[in-house]
């Protein structure tokens, strides 16, 4: 048997059939080492190697980020974030200093952004001073940029950066300019929300900028080319910070592939203020994207983004025209794609309904909770008496929908022909085209299904082989036919305990033993995980007793499954306790929680107690749940053997 803890876990992911074992982890939740920590943690920073070590030593094999766009000072949210920049507040700073070789930024600076850092007040004072700290650090770099490019001092390696940054700048011209000329705006109009911008004369115009209205345009572009006249220093500025963050991302890839580690996207359904802006060309105007009601979420969720209009989707057929084109918004797709494909090994595919069913709610509702209740899907809505607008984007039938359930419901469609599901599949398709010309496998698409999979979006899915989330902390053990039991997982499904929109696995577990429905979990966890009836309700009770024991089964449990991909959220893994986020709030505790500074000892002192994920031990009962006479029994006793903590 292998002798190395990770080869361990390789061997028995291998028996288990499990393909992908992948970490979900924002960035803000990245440690930092002491000397570079503005408050605020980073993908990219020496800290977060050392974590990343530290999961592939475990035997991880993927990472999960979220969207790594760039949030504002007031909005932390990355599913708020922009969809081509990404967030400068992930430099990092240490990699600019002196001490390692760049020289743009004194140590001294660095050292005096972690020294004044508030550690003694709440999240949001913290994610301000490291928003405002970070940018006016890369102000800083920027400017000692612009003296050497004067004829100051030139550092080692300082001129083949400027080229690098040059030919950066060149590469990605168009969202560059594009995402410059809004913060350009911005700082002409006092504020970021461009939907309160006013003005006269040309600034009249700055609103719709981007998006004007017939015989508008070349007065949008005078207006266009004269802010970036005027601004011209900011433009150069946002590529170089652009430029910066881009190639630390670009250094955590190679790390990553040299590590054995898969890198993961995140694919947000959400558009920022900026791209709303920018692309408002490409929109509805009388509809916004929401949540409807579902088991997660009763009351649904009044989104506030943008619907990408199905009228542009292709350009007109000219004549006898063969096919469609794809129009200005499948170009906008196909841009999107190719820029995150380049920068990841796969995606997450955030709430995909959104892209093949949208729920849609009107625009101009005085009260939005009220109007995405009584919303409705955008394709599903061929006579619908209070949408009359959407019949004509209609794709199913008024006699394919069962009207006797509620619109939101997954059965509202019932049926389907092959040229419906295709119309559906629109903008997924440039997902998986996307995907292929990058030599992506679909495998590695992962679509954010939860409770709310619609008839139409469950065939475009399996028409590629896509499979669904299961989070079986959510799981109805009453009822065999759930979707987040881990039973009922297909093998291309992605299986978790939990997400960074649900309570840690720890946290839940306690709400199981103090309202008395830890046997029920218990007792399901011993019928998934001891097949043999004799001894099935002793071990139910050592669920029950023993400290550490239930949740380890409960990881158990998703190897256990037929699924081939497992998720685990950093939270989960390290046996913490508080949320990330509560999905429908909107607060200064979101988006905050950080591995702990002393992850390492925490982690390894939680293990002796069974108070955090022990990977050898969970695989072991995964392995221990197969069929008896296949079971590899020299495996499951050298995992139990590596296995720290308590035994069995």
């Amino acid at each position: 048997m292998p002798e190395h803890p990770r080869q361990l876990i390789a061997s028995a992911l291998d028996a288990l059939q499990v393909r992908n074992l992948v970490l979900s982890i924002h960035d803000p939740s990245f440690p930092s080492e002491p000397d570079e920590d503005t408050g605020r943690g980073s993908p990219y920073t020496r800290g977060a190697t050392r974590f990343l070590e530290f999961v592939r030593e475990l035997g991880f094999n993927g990472i999960q980020l979220g969207p790594q766009g760039q949030t504002s000072e007031s909005n932390a949210s990355p599913y708020d974030a922009t969809l081509f920049s990404r967030n400068v507040l992930n430099v990092p700073l240490a990699a600019l200093t002196g001490t390692e070789g760049a020289g743009l930024l004194p140590p001294e600076r660095l050292e005096g952004i972690v020294s004044s850092r508030p550690v003694n007040e709440g999240p949001g004072p913290r994610y301000r001073h490291a928003f405002r700290a970070q940018r006016a650090a890369l102000d800083e770099a920027w400017e000692a940029l612009q003296r050497e490019r004067g004829g100051g001092a030139a550092r080692p390696g300082g001129r083949e950066q400027v080229r690098r940054f040059e030919d950066f700048a060149r590469a990605n011209r168009d969202w560059l300019l594009r995402d410059a000329l809004f913060e350009a705006l911005c700082v002409e109009h006092g504020q970021r929300d461009w939907r309160r911008w006013a003005g006269r004369g040309e600034a009249a115009r700055d609103a719709w900028l981007l998006a004007p209205a017939p015989g508008e345009e070349e007065a949008c572009e005078a207006r266009g080319l004269a802010v970036r006249a005027r601004h011209g220093a900011l433009f150069e500025r946002y590529a170089f910070h652009q430029f910066l963050v881009h190639e630390a991302h670009g250094q955590l890839r190679e790390r990553a592939a040299r590590g054995g580690l898969k890198l993961y996207g995140d694919l947000q359904i959400g558009f920022s203020l900026e791209d709303a802006w920018a692309w408002q060309g490409l929109f509805l105007r009388t509809y916004l994207m929401g949540a409807p009601p579902s088991r997660t979420n009763p009351d649904g969720q009044p989104w506030n983004y943008p619907v990408l209009n199905p009228d542009g989707f292709f350009e007109p057929r000219e004549g006898h025209a063969p096919e469609h084109r794809a129009g200005p918004v499948l170009r906008f797709m196909e841009a999107r794609m190719d820029k995150m494909l380049a920068e990841y090994d796969g995606l997450r595919i955030d709430h995909p309904h959104g892209l093949v069913c949208p729920w849609v709610y009107r625009a101009d509702a005085a009260d939005p909770l009220r109007a995405v209740q009584q919303g409705a899907r955008l394709f599903d809505s061929p006579a619908l008496a209070d949408h009359p607008g959407l019949a004509r984007y209609a794709i199913a039938t008024a006699a394919q929908l069962d009207v006797s359930v509620p619109r939101h419901a997954d059965g509202w469609v019932r049926s389907l022909t092959p040229e419906q599901v295709r119309r559906y599949s629109v903008l997924i398709d440039t997902i998986v085209a996307s995907s292929r010309r990058h030599g992506r496998q679909l495998t590695d698409l992962l679509g954010e299904v939860l409770s709310t999979q619609p008839y139409p979006l469950q065939r475009v899915l399996a028409q590629y082989g896509m499979g669904r989330f299961r989070v079986t902390q959510k799981a109805n053990l009453k009822e065999p036919s759930d979707v987040y039991r881990s039973e009922n997982a297909a093998p291309e499904d992605w299986v978790m305990v939990g997400t960074h929109d649900t309570p840690p696995l720890w946290r839940v577990s306690e709400g199981w033993r103090q309202s008395g429905s830890i046997r029920e979990q218990a007792d399901y966890l011993a019928w998934r995980l001891h097949p043999e009836a004799g001894g099935r309700e002793a071990f139910a009770r050592r669920l029950r007793e023993e400290p550490g024991l239930l949740e380890q089964a409960k990881f158990a449990d998703l190897f256990a499954s037929r699924a081939q991909n497992v998720s685990i959220f950093f939270a989960d893994l390290l046996g913490m306790t508080e949320v990330y986020n509560v999905p429908g709030t909107v607060n200064e505790e979101n988006w905050s929680l950080r591995v702990p500074r002393d992850y390492g000892r925490d982690y390894a002192e939680k293990l002796t107690r069974g108070a955090a994920l022990n990977l050898p031990r969970v695989l072991a009962l995964a392995l221990r749940a197969g069929d008896a006479a296949q079971r590899p029994q020299p495996l499951i006793d050298a995992l139990e053997a590596a296995a720290p903590g308590p035994r069995p």
